[in-house]
């Protein structure tokens, strides 16, 4: 039993500890005015693919984290199956990033922050552990929750001041003519 406890404790270190670079790379996005999202890639203990959303930067609406992550691990790995591997990511995957995961058989995916309107590992859909698909995948939901968490509902207030901002700038120019 206290076996168990200690590789428990173990792993919820190792889950924070990428978590954490996970979050890095989601202020990456930010920084780029890209919604805050970051996610690793993990085999062995080894950092094999990483990525933070590039959607609007790239003009490609799969430039998800998850997505960028995972085509760098396949490129590292020399193989679209990423067997042994983990993906650790600050928001639940959505239900295309979902579908990448079961595809690349990946073995395990840690997130922190829960989607309520589109997360695909268990809130809205469970594409990651579907009996009818041909892989599922073990998920650890909630590490680091609530700083994933402030990270993207401190963005998104953000962008709204801004817009609320150009919206009375734009009245306040016209009210001037």
């Amino acid at each position: 039993m206290i076996d168990k406890t200690i590789e428990t404790n173990e792993q919820q270190s190792e889950d924070e500890k990428f978590m954490a670079l996970a979050m890095k790379l989601a202020q990456q996005a930010e920084q780029h005015n890209e919604i805050p999202v970051g996610a690793v890639v993990v085999a062995n203990g080894q950092v094999i693919g990483e990525g933070f959303n590039q959607s609007i930067m790239l003009n490609d609406p799969s430039a998800h984290a998850e997505m960028i992550a995972i085509r760098q691990a396949g490129q590292v790995m020399s193989n679209y199956r990423l067997l042994d591997c983990t993906l650790y990511v600050t928001l639940e995957p959505c239900p295309m990033c979902a579908g990448l995961l079961v595809h690349s058989r990946i073995k395990r995916i840690v997130f922190g922050a829960f989607d309520l309107k589109t997360g695909s590992a268990g809130s809205v859909f469970n594409i990651t552990n579907t009996e009818k698909l041909n892989h599922q995948i073990s998920v650890s939901s909630g590490v680091l929750a609530e700083q994933c968490s402030h990270l993207l509902s401190a963005f998104f207030k953000r962008r709204r001041l801004e817009k609320k901002a150009i919206k009375q700038a734009a009245k306040a120019n016209n009210l001037s003519k």
